[in-house]
């Protein structure tokens, strides 16, 4: 997903939803606890957490229940048994601005649709990983893939950014294999944005953004970001 900063700016001034940064101060990190309904299963440790949780009360949920109606033809807002992970990067140079875009539920600025468009974590430059969304909870970040699909973000503005930043790499690395433990998910399932249209799991109901998708997270280098990703070993 790519964030503008005309449209951080936007959301920013429809309501008072500047926040301290979360890449410098928010909850503690915690290396064994999800916010997510469903316990883990994986025998791998998670990296350290901070959890900065958007709102996500009764309303947004019921406009989820929508949006996956309209979408995938099931009325519901919960995320079960995710088979895909797909990484972004978010054209923004902090993880402040990606939650403070997330965090209001107003329609997103390119589809105009409710409920706000959002992910499940950020992975900042200083390699903190920040948990925006419980992972029992659907986020709309990959059109046709938000059925079954985890997002992952990353501050930065180009794929060679993210993949030479060692620091933020080594934290999305790391997140990224815990959590392909975790749900048993493949490595060829593990796929950049860009790449959203050729996943087995894509599907669509509406025609006019049946072949929709972004640019970030190119085949060419999700081939090295999951080459990196392998030489971590299984499970």
């Amino acid at each position: 997903m790519r964030l503008t900063i005309a449209a951080v700016t936007t959301l920013l001034a429809l309501g008072a939803w500047a926040t301290a940064s979360i890449d410098s101060s928010g909850p503690t990190p915690a290396s064994a606890h999800f916010a997510s309904d469903e316990a883990p299963t994986s025998r791998i440790s998670p990296p350290a957490i901070t959890h900065r949780l958007i709102p996500f009360p009764p309303k947004r949920k019921r406009q989820m229940d929508a949006y996956s109606e309209r979408h995938y033809g099931e009325h519901v807002w919960r995320l079960r048994h995710p088979q895909v992970i797909v990484e972004h990067w978010a054209e923004s140079d902090s993880a402040s601005s990606v939650y403070n875009t997330f965090a209001p539920d107003y329609p997103d600025p390119e589809l105009h649709e409710l409920p706000n468009v959002c992910a499940h974590f950020v992975v900042s430059g200083s390699g903190k990983i920040i948990q925006l969304v419980p992972l029992s909870i659907r986020c709309r970040h990959t059109v046709g893939l938000n059925w079954t699909a985890i997002g992952i973000e990353h501050t930065g503005f180009s794929d060679d950014e993210v993949l030479g930043d060692h620091t933020e790499m080594h934290a999305s690395l790391e997140l990224t294999h815990y959590l392909q433990c975790r749900f048993q998910i493949k490595l060829r399932n593990v796929i950049g944005h860009n790449e959203s249209l050729s996943s087995p799991f894509h599907r669509e109901r509406v025609r006019s953004l049946r072949g929709q998708t972004h640019g970030d997270w190119r085949h060419s280098s999700m081939q090295i970001y999951r080459h990196r990703l392998r030489r971590l070993g299984g499970c």
